[in-house]
């Protein structure tokens, strides 16, 4: 049983090569450069929501933050496809891997963080010793500062395994328990069958609100540091 739990989880292969890098590169299929003077409604509605997206995301940052305008809208819509094709049955999420998450997270944060002590070194040193801080409690602020900084981008990748993991854990629980259930009660096995509908709707809206977040948490991020 825990066997088939979390085969969903393990890295997929063909003929003993892992094709993780594939299944990654798939999703930019799914967005094609126009070629069209006039482009055709999904293209159109790709472009329209790519642009409402980042100019919401824009709206706090400087002219420096604003250069990272590509990076992270192509983050949030990697991450986003990347979470709706997992739902697909018999699919692989690459999102799952807290490996790849952290691949993610650690650079861009860390580029986020460089920019600040690169052009805003006092401000970055002050946010490690809150202002009016009794003397004996400097070494101890600055060390929690220290630890709550480096601990940003391991709290981005957790939070996006274990939200896209547990999801589907459930998904499966349910879906296992409704197979079961259609021979021994069939009044159990639709309300279970109802219920996994509804986290299935559920999934749709996390899989794009966690995309949202950790998209967000970076530019959150940039912003402090430019």
């Amino acid at each position: 049983m825990n066997e088939n739990l979390f085969a969903s989880f393990v890295t997929p292969t063909m003929l003993g090569l892992p094709i993780v890098v594939a299944i990654i590169m798939f999703p930019t299929l799914l967005f094609p450069i126009p070629k069209r003077l006039i482009d055709n409604r999904i293209i159109t509605m790709q472009q329209w929501l790519i642009k409402l997206i980042l100019k919401q995301m824009m709206l706090i940052h400087s002219n420096k933050g604003r250069t990272w305008s590509l990076m992270l809208i192509t983050l949030i819509l990697f991450i986003g496809t990347t979470n709706l094709l997992g739902l697909l049955p018999y699919s692989f999420t690459p999102t799952t891997q807290l490996s790849m998450n952290l691949a993610m997270a650690i650079p861009l944060w860390a580029g986020a963080v460089f920019l600040g002590f690169r052009y805003k070194t006092k401000m970055s040193l002050a946010h490690f010793l809150p202002q009016g801080t009794p003397i004996p409690l400097i070494p101890m602020l600055v060390i929690i500062e220290t630890i709550s900084l480096f601990i940003q981008p391991m709290a981005l990748a957790v939070r996006l395994t274990a939200n896209i993991t547990a999801g589907h854990l459930l998904m499966h629980l349910i879906g296992g328990a409704t197979s079961v259930l259609i021979s021994i009660s069939p009044p159990a096995a639709l309300t279970t069958f109802i219920i996994l509908l509804l986290l299935t709707m559920l999934e749709f809206a996390v899989a794009l609100i966690q995309a949202y977040v950790f998209t967000l948490l970076i530019s959150l991020y940039l912003h402090d540091n430019t």
